[in-house]
């Protein structure tokens, strides 16, 4: 019962930070762990709405993200799990198209510390990620890897990663 007062607490200062906000982004993501977990994400970003090291070459800026991931296993029941992330991007300059790279480390809270042959040790985990990929026309498509752990802070601390692919429209 403690998880999921715990969740329910996470999912409404998140949604409250979102809601702050004027505008939103959406995001939807499947990937796959390499225990052949299956992830699918469903996401809402803000921008910072500032730039740094703004060129010729690119410029450097960020958003917040706020998701729920649902961990579908083969041999384990499945997991959720809510995340909020500080996420940097470079964006590559373009005129129609515009690379991109991103980096972030967050927080996340799971339903269950077990998944798949995983002992994640808490319920809550870091998440890191590092991707890439491309935007146009208020839109995004991009692939991501994330990493979830304790960072050593309970054990076990197995850990979890999920490599997805994700898509991103802007409203």
């Amino acid at each position: 019962m403690r998880k999921v007062v715990t969740l329910a607490a996470f999912a409404a200062l998140a949604l409250g930070q979102v809601g702050a906000l004027q505008a939103a982004d959406l995001s939807v993501a499947v990937g796959q762990t390499g225990d052949s977990t299956m992830t699918y994400r469903l996401g809402t970003q803000f921008d910072f709405k500032q730039s740094w090291f703004v060129s010729d070459v690119g410029r450097l800026s960020g958003y917040w993200d706020a998701a729920y991931t649902y961990w579908d296993g083969d041999k384990a029941s499945s997991n959720h799990s809510l995340s909020l992330s500080p996420v940097f991007v470079y964006e590559f300059a373009g005129e129609r198209f515009k690379p991109y790279i991103e980096a972030g480390i967050g927080i996340a809270a799971f339903s269950s510390t077990e998944l798949e042959d995983n002992d994640l040790g808490s319920s809550f985990q870091f998440e890191d990620r590092i991707g890439f990929g491309v935007r146009f026309a208020g839109q995004e498509v991009g692939l991501r890897a994330l990493h979830y752990s304790n960072a050593g802070l309970k054990q076990p601390n197995d850990g979890v990663e999920s490599y997805s692919l994700h898509y991103r429209m802007s409203f």
